[in-house]
């Protein structure tokens, strides 16, 4: 039996869902909003057990029918089948190990580091626009992990706007007209695939420049596999860093004490970015994983063939790894939340998404005492979608 998870209580709410799921049914059969079969697991043991566990795979590429082959009669699963890169997102060992380490070596602390005071400057520049009310999602937090990411890769500002259009698009691919999706995919990868020709005819000092020349040298990364490299970590790190902004600042906004704390001590906000990607982070569910042979998560047992969802916003959220897990505390030491993923697939952007978090929310309390909501909270609603958990707008008054 197939029933129903992704409906509009859980759209409301997932997390009073997943309480119950975790209470009574930590390993879930239900069908997607495409009508594609998947179990969901809950609990915070599963999950990290199901991102490690080599009988679990992600080698949708090398195995294109797998979606399809657990859709129910009158389901579409192209939306999912369209963006479904040759990435290490995508991928098991050895190909992810391969493809994980090259983009690594490029990809490194230090160059995000050297990063901050880029992304300190965009923050700036975009709240020195907004006026006395503004949309913090649209005006703010949509636009800067894509100016962000379109500065680490090299993509020139003037295409900047464009960038954040193709991101959305391709992010929200499984509730949109897949038609829309493929398209946008194609003009995006497109693009990056002229201006990675174009980097490697005069290169500059960007991530897609070294990430060329890394090709280019070790012969370890094939041209589809550069471009949907390229293409990921631009989605990747667009969506994800959006949502914990907006996340974490209505977090706050819906609790003054901890909002107080944070302002009486900025010191605080290391930890407090984590506790809002702990407490409700931006990524409710993992992408796809299938079966590879007969598997039992939980106590219940999975046939091979099937598609698993690993649900990071449920397993932050589980009262046997986290005392109080339903409280936000901006002072509770760090923990070992899993908004980032956890095994091989462990998001390779985390220190990225942590920099523009300290940033945002720094200036945001800097330049707004006064924060608050500009709509009653009941007029807030949720994105549709499995994969992101976030906001479709946050109207705030600045003063």
């Amino acid at each position: 039996m197939t029933e129903t998870l992704f409906d509009e209580d859980y759209l409301r709410d997932p997390h009073s869902v997943f309480a119950g799921l975790r209470e009574g049914r930590p390993v879930f059969r239900t069908a997607t909003p495409q009508g594609v079969r998947v179990w969901v697991v809950s609990r915070y043991e599963d999950v990290k057990a199901a991102c490690t566990d080599p009988r679990l795979s992600k080698d949708f590429t090398n195995n294109p029918d797998m979606i399809k082959s657990n859709e129910l009669e009158g389901g579409d699963s192209s939306g999912y089948e369209a963006v479904v890169p040759h990435n290490m997102l995508f991928v098991d060992p050895p190909d992810h190990a391969r493809l994980r380490r090259l983009v690594g070596k490029v990809f490194t602390a230090g160059r995000v580091q050297a990063l901050r005071p880029r992304v300190e400057q965009i923050s700036a520049g975009l709240l020195d626009k907004v006026g006395p009310e503004f949309d913090l999602l649209h005006d703010y937090a949509v636009p800067l992990p894509a100016m962000v990411i379109g500065e680490l890769l090299g993509i020139p500002e003037a295409d900047w706007p464009q960038l954040i259009k193709w991101s959305n698009t391709t992010i929200e691919g499984a509730v949109l007209d897949p038609e829309v999706v493929v398209r946008a995919a194609t003009e995006f990868t497109t693009y990056l695939a002229e201006l990675c020709e174009a980097r490697r005819a005069a290169p500059a000092d960007d991530l897609l420049s070294a990430m060329v020349q890394a090709q280019d040298e070790e012969g370890a990364l094939s041209g589809r596999e550069l471009v949907d490299t390229a293409f990921l970590l631009t989605v990747a790190g667009h969506e994800t860093t959006v949502h914990l902004i907006c996340n974490g600042a209505l977090a706050l906004l819906r609790h003054p004490d901890q909002l107080a704390k944070l302002r009486a001590d900025p010191g605080l906000l290391p930890a407090a970015v984590e506790e809002f990607l702990r407490y409700d982070g931006p990524v409710s569910t993992s992408t796809l994983r299938f079966t590879k042979e007969r598997v039992t998560i939980g106590g219940t047992e999975i046939p091979a063939g099937q598609l698993v969802l690993v649900s990071f916003l449920s397993a932050n959220r589980d009262a046997a790894q986290f005392a109080d897990a339903d409280r936000l505390d901006v002072t509770r030491p760090p923990g070992q939340h899993v908004a980032f993923g956890h095994g091989i697939h462990y998001c390779l952007g985390a220190p990225l998404a942590r920099t523009e978090g300290a940033v945002a929310f720094r200036h945001l309390l800097e330049r707004f005492p006064g924060l608050r909501l500009a709509v009653p909270e009941e007029r807030l609603s949720w994105r549709p979608g499995l994969l992101m958990h976030g906001l479709t707008g946050l109207p705030v008054r600045s003063s």
